[in-house]
C-alpha cells in the first residue's frame, strides 16, 4: 500500500488540501493547548461520550448501536440529500464516503452514474452493489429514489456486513432508508429549487482562420498544390461571401433545473404516515436533451396491539427521457464555413456539401423521440411479538413493476427519405418474500441478538422489439408500423428464481467485546443439474472498544477507540437465467425462392457452474478523541476471488467457440480512511472538516490455468483489470531523422514509439502495460463554516492515478475533412512538435491515445441560512431556510477534452452521448415547514 501512496507524489497533479488540512490542525491543537492552559480541559461527560456510540445505525436485516457494529459500515452525511442541485442518489453520494467510488460519467439530463464498492471483484459478471431501500431489495433505476425522500443511505462494505445478502453481497450493499412519519401533529414540508446550468469547460473547435491555416497544411502535407482555400464548394461560397457559424453556440444552450416536492407526515401513538410527491424538470445544455420526473411515495406504520404491528412502503415514478436530440460531436467537427439552415428555413442536410460524412448536427431534433421509464414498487410487513421478550416475527412482502417503453421515428426532415420506425417495450417484474425471525435480549452485562431469514425471490423479463421502414407520410411516426413496406420484429422473456436462508447472531459484553456470526445458503434457478445450485456464504466479525476497559475508562481525551476485524465469503451468480444451457438461435434463408427459418447452436451451456466466490479479510479501527472534535475510522482489506466466470475457447468443431466456465481468480487490497475535525468552535462559531480516502490494488491472480495472458481483452497476470496496454509513445518523427531500420514505413510527423523489446523494430510486441483506467486513489475534503444561523459548505473530489483513451485526439483529421479542437495541434515542419501528429498520420497500429485523467474538482458550494426561532414564532412556520448553491464549478486538471471523468471508453474506442459536457449548475433554493 505504500507503494500506492508513494507513486503519485511524483503526479504533476495531487490532492493539494494539505494547506487546509494542516491549517486545521494547526487551530485545534492550539485550542486544547490553550483549553489545557487555563484549566477548562475536563473528562467529556457520560452523555457526550456515548451520545455517538449510542447511536443506531441501520444495518442487514435490522438496526445496531454504533459502539456494537463489528463490520466496515460507512454512513453517507445526511445532508448531502438537502438544499443540493442534485437529481439522483450518486450525485449525492459521489464522493463522500470512503471506499464508496461513484463514476458519474455524464451531465446527460437523466443519466445516473455507476457504484463501486472497494474495487472490482469480478471481471466479467456484475459489479454494481446491492441496493435495500426500507428493508427489502430496490429493484430499478438510481433516479427512482428520490433524494428529497431520503433519511439516510448506509454503506455495507467488508463480508461480514454484507454476508447477510449472500450471492448479492459480493460488490456491496446500499442501505437506503427512506422518511417516515413520527408522533405529533401534521408536518407540511415543502421545497422548491431552480438553476441555471452551463457549460463547465468548453473544447472549442477552431475558428474560421485556423480552420483554412489547417487546410492548406494538409494539402502541403500531402504534398500536392492547393488549389482552393477549402475542400468543398458550400465551404468555398461561404468564404467568399464572409459567412461563418458558431456550431457550439449553434446546438447549445444555457440549461435549467426546476424540482418540486411536497411532503405531510405525522402521526399517532398507533398510526404513523409519511407522504410525498415531487416533480423534477431538467433541460440540458445540448439542444433537445430532456428529462422530466414525477414521483410518489407513502410510508405507513400501524400498531394494532401491543403484539401487532403492520406497514406499508409504496411509490410510483414516472421518468421521461423523450426529446430528439442534437449532436454535439458534429458540431465540433463542422466546418466554421457551413451553415444550418437552408433559405425556406428547412434544414441543410449537408453543410459541407458534397462532403456527406457529416450531417447537420441539429438533425437529430427532427426526429420523433419517446422514452419513458415507469417504477411501481411496494413493500408490506407485519411484525409479531409473541409475548416472548425480545422475540419477534416479521413477514416483507415486495412488488416491484418496472417498464419502459421507447420508440423512434426518423422520416424525410431528418434525411431518411424512406422514413424508420422502431418501438421497444420491456418490463420487469419482480417479487420476494422474506420471513425474518429476531431474538434481541440484555442479559445483565452481556447483549444478544439472532435473526433467521427464509426468503424466496423471483425476476421475470419480457420484451418486445419492432422495425419498420419505408413509409409514404412522416404522419404515422412510430406508431403504425404496419403501414411500414417492409417490417422486423422480434420478442423474448426469462424468468430466474432464488431460494435464501441465513442466520446470523451478535454478542456483546460489558460493551467491551463484541462477536458476530453469519451464515447464508442461497440457491439460484440458472446453475446446472451437475452442481449444487446452493452455495453456503459463512462471515465471522470480532470487536474491541478499547476505550470501555479500565485503563482508558475515565480518559478524558479518548471517547471511542475500537479495533475490529472480519473475514467471510460472499457470492456472485454472473450469468444469465439460462447461462448453463445450451441453447439455439434461429435465423431466416433464402431456399428454393421461399424464406425459411432454420435453427443454429447458439452457445453450449455448462451443467457444471457455480458462484464466483469472494473472501474478503478486514481490519478496521474506529477513534473518536478530544470530546468528539477528532473521529473517523481506517480499515485495511484484502478480497479474494475465486471461480471467475469467463468464457474459455474452445474447438470451433463443436459448433462455437467458447463456453462459460469457472476459471480465473482476482485479488483486491486496500485502505479507506475517514477523519471528521471540529476545529473551531465557540458559542456563536464552527468550523469543521471531513475527509475521505480510498485506495486500492486490483490483480488477476489467474485466468485459464494455463498461465497466459489475455491480450485480446486487455486481462493479464499479475496486473490490475483496466490495464493500459498499447505502445509507448517516445516523441515525433522530426525531419533530418531516419527511421527506416527502427519504424520503416514512419514519415516526419508520424508518432516515434518506444522499442521497448530490443529487437530493433516496432512490431505488436512493442506494447506495454503503461498503467491502468482505474485510479490509483480518491479522496473528498469538506469544510463546513457555521456562523450563527448562516452555514458554508465547501466540497472538493479528487481521482488520480489513471489513464483514459482520449477520443478527442485519436479522432484525428479525418483526413482534413473535420474540424479540430483548438487545444489540439498538429506537427508541420515550421512547428515541429513533439507532442502532436501531423494532419497525414495515419494511425495503423491502432495506438489510442492514453493520457492522465486525474483531476481535482471543486465538486460544490453552499450557502444557506435558517431562519432563526425568534423570527418565526409569530407565524405557522416550524422551519425556513433559504440556500444557493453551485456543483462542478472548477477542475483542476492535465486532461485535455470536456472532462476527465466523461463516459467514454477507456480505450478511447467508443463515444457515448456524443461527447455530452460536464455541466456546472448555478442553484437557488428554499425549504419550508409548517
Amino acid at each position: 500500500m505504500n507503494k500506492i501512496l508513494l507513486k503519485r507524489n511524483k503526479a504533476p497533479i495531487g490532492f493539494s488540501v494539505s494547506g487546509k488540512t494542516c491549517a486545521a490542525a494547526f487551530f485545534l491543537l492550539f485550542e486544547v493547548m490553550n483549553a489545557q492552559k487555563t484549566g477548562n480541559t475536563k473528562p467529556a461527560s457520560d452523555s457526550a461520550k456515548t451520545k455517538v456510540l449510542e447511536e443506531v445505525v441501520v444495518v442487514g436485516y435490522g438496526t445496531q448501536k454504533r459502539k456494537d457494529i463489528t463490520g466496515s459500515v460507512a454512513s453517507v452525511p445526511k445532508d448531502r440529500f438537502q438544499n443540493l442541485p442534485i437529481t439522483n442518489i450518486t450525485q449525492a453520494m459521489q464522493g463522500t464516503t470512503a471506499g464508496l467510488s461513484i463514476a458519474i460519467g455524464s451531465s446527460v439530463p437523466g443519466s445516473t452514474g455507476s457504484f463501486q464498492v472497494r474495487g472490482l471483484n469480478s471481471i466479467t459478471a456484475s459489479k454494481t452493489p446491492l441496493i435495500v431501500m426500507d428493508g427489502s431489495i430496490f429493484y430499478g433505476s438510481y433516479n427512482d429514489i428520490n433524494p428529497r425522500d431520503v433519511e439516510s443511505i448506509q454503506v455495507l462494505k467488508d463480508a461480514s456486513a454484507a454476508a447477510i445478502y449472500g450471492t448479492s453481497g459480493t460488490n456491496g450493499i446500499i442501505l437506503v432508508t427512506t422518511k417516515r412519519g413520527k408522533t405529533g401533529k401534521p408536518s407540511i414540508s415543502y421545497s422548491v429549487s431552480s438553476s441555471i446550468d452551463d457549460i463547465a469547460h468548453k473544447l472549442k473547435p477552431m475558428g474560421p482562420d485556423a480552420y483554412v491555416q489547417k487546410y492548406a497544411d494538409y494539402i502541403r502535407e500531402r504534398g500536392l498544390t492547393q488549389t482552393q482555400v477549402l475542400p468543398n464548394q458550400s465551404e468555398i461560397d461561404n468564404y467568399n461571401k464572409g459567412i461563418t457559424t458558431d456550431w457550439l453556440k449553434t446546438v447549445t444552450q444555457p440549461g435549467s433545473t426546476n424540482e418540486h416536492n411536497l411532503n405531510i407526515s405525522g402521526g399517532t401513538e398507533n398510526v404513523k404516515y409519511y407522504v410525498s410527491g415531487g416533480y423534477l424538470d431538467q433541460d440540458g445544455v445540448v439542444k433537445g436533451y430532456q428529462y422530466q420526473r414525477f414521483s410518489f411515495r407513502t410510508n405507513l406504520d400501524i400498531t394494532i396491539n401491543k403484539w401487532l404491528k403492520t406497514g406499508t412502503n409504496v411509490f410510483f415514478v414516472n421518468n421521461n427521457y423523450s426529446g430528439g436530440r442534437a449532436n454535439l460531436l458534429y458540431a465540433t467537427a463542422m466546418s466554421p464555413y457551413s451553415v444550418p439552415y437552408n433559405a425556406d428555413g428547412s434544414y441543410n442536410i449537408f453543410p459541407m456539401s458534397p462532403e456527406l460524412l457529416y450531417t447537420n448536427p441539429l438533425l437529430g431534433l427532427a426526429t420523433e423521440r419517446k422514452s419513458v421509464a415507469k417504477n411501481f414498487s411496494g413493500n408490506a410487513y407485519m411484525e409479531i411479538n409473541p409475548g416472548i421478550k425480545g422475540l419477534s416475527y416479521k413477514m416483507i412482502a415486495t412488488y416491484a413493476l418496472n417498464t419502459n417503453a421507447t420508440g423512434s421515428y426518423t422520416g424525410r426532415k431528418a434525411n431518411d427519405n424512406v422514413g424508420t420506425a422502431t418501438k421497444y417495450d420491456n418490463q420487469y417484474d419482480d417479487w420476494n418474500l422474506e420471513n425474518i425471525l429476531t431474538y434481541n435480549r440484555e442479559f445483565g452485562k452481556h447483549h444478544v441478538d439472532a435473526t433467521l431469514l427464509y426468503g424466496v425471490y423471483e425476476k421475470k423479463f419480457n420484451d418486445t422489439w419492432a422495425q419498420g421502414i419505408g413509409f409514404f407520410t412522416d404522419d404515422y411516426s412510430y406508431n403504425n408500423i404496419g403501414a411500414a413496406t417492409s417490417k422486423n420484429a422480434s420478442s423474448s422473456a426469462s424468468r430466474k428464481s432464488q431460494l435464501s436462508q441465513m442466520g446470523r447472531i451478535n454478542y456483546s459484553y460489558d460493551g467491551r467485546y463484541s462477536l458476530s456470526f453469519t451464515t447464508r445458503r442461497d440457491g439460484a434457478s440458472p446453475f446446472g443439474a451437475n452442481t449444487s445450485k446452493y452455495a453456503v456464504f459463512p462471515a465471522m466479525a470480532l470487536g474491541w472498544n478499547i476505550n470501555n476497559e479500565s485503563f482508558l475508562k475515565n480518559s478524558n481525551w479518548i471517547e471511542q477507540l475500537k479495533l475490529r476485524f472480519s473475514l467471510g465469503e460472499t457470492g456472485n451468480p454472473g450469468i444469465d437465467s439460462y447461462g448453463t444451457l445450451t441453447l439455439l438461435g434461429t435465423s431466416l434463408y433464402p431456399f428454393s425462392g421461399s424464406v425459411l427459418t432454420g435453427t443454429y447452436l447458439g452457445g453450449i451451456g455448462n451443467a457444471n457452474l457455480k458462484w464466483e466466490t469472494t473472501r474478503t479479510m478486514n481490519i478496521g479501527l474506529d477513534f473518536s478523541f478530544l470530546n468528539h472534535r477528532v473521529s473517523g475510522s481506517v480499515d485495511l482489506y484484502q478480497s479474494k476471488t475465486r471461480d471467475l466466470l469467463l468464457q474459455r475457447n474452445i474447438p470451433n468443431i463443436t459448433g462455437t467457440s467458447s463456453i462459460i466456465d469457472n476459471i480465473g481468480k482476482l485479488e483486491n487490497k486496500g485502505i479507506d480512511v475517514s477523519l471528521n475535525t471540529v476545529n473551531i468552535k465557540t458559542e456563536n462559531f464552527k468550523w469543521e472538516t471531513g475527509i475521505v480516502f480510498s485506495a486500492y490494488k486490483n490483480k488477476i491472480t489467474e485466468l485459464y490455468g494455463d498461465g497466459k495472458d489475455d491480450i485480446a481483452n486487455g486481462w493479464f497476470i499479475g496486473q490490475s483489470l483496466g490495464a493500459a496496454y498499447t505502445y509507448k509513445m517516445v516523441g515525433i518523427w522530426q525531419q533530418g531523422e531516419d527511421p527506416s531500420k527502427w519504424d520503416p514505413t514512419a514519415k516526419p510527423g508520424d508518432i516515434k514509439f518506444a522499442d521497448t523489446n530490443g529487437d530493433g523494430k516496432i512490431t505488436a510486441e512493442d506494447r506495454v502495460i503503461q498503467g491502468k483506467t482505474l485510479p490509483d486513489w480518491t479522496g473528498g475534503l469538506t469544510n463546513t463554516f457555521t456562523y450563527k444561523n448562516v452555514s458554508l459548505s465547501i466540497f472538493i473530489q479528487t481521482v488520480q492515478g489513471l489513464l483514459r483513451g482520449n477520443n478527442d485526439i485519436s479522432y484525428g483529421d479525418e483526413i482534413g475533412r473535420r474540424n479540430t479542437p483548438q487545444q489540439v495541434g498538429y506537427w508541420t515542419p515550421e512547428n515541429q512538435s513533439n507532442d502532436w501528429p501531423s494532419l497525414v498520420y495515419n494511425n495503423t497500429r491502432g495506438y489510442w491515445f492514453p493520457r492522465d485523467a486525474s483531476y481535482i474538482r471543486l465538486k460544490d458550494i453552499r450557502l444557506s441560512y435558517n431562519f432563526p426561532a425568534s423570527l418565526l414564532e409569530k407565524t405557522k412556520i416550524q422551519n425556513l431556510v433559504i440556500y444557493v448553491a453551485g456543483r462542478n464549478l472548477y477542475t483542476w486538471t492535465k486532461w485535455i477534452g470536456w472532462d476527465p471523468e466523461s463516459n467514454q471508453s477507456p480505450r478511447g474506442s467508443g463515444d457515448f452521448n456524443n461527447n455530452y459536457p460536464l455541466a456546472r449548475n448555478f442553484a437557488i433554493g428554499l425549504n419550508i415547514t409548517l
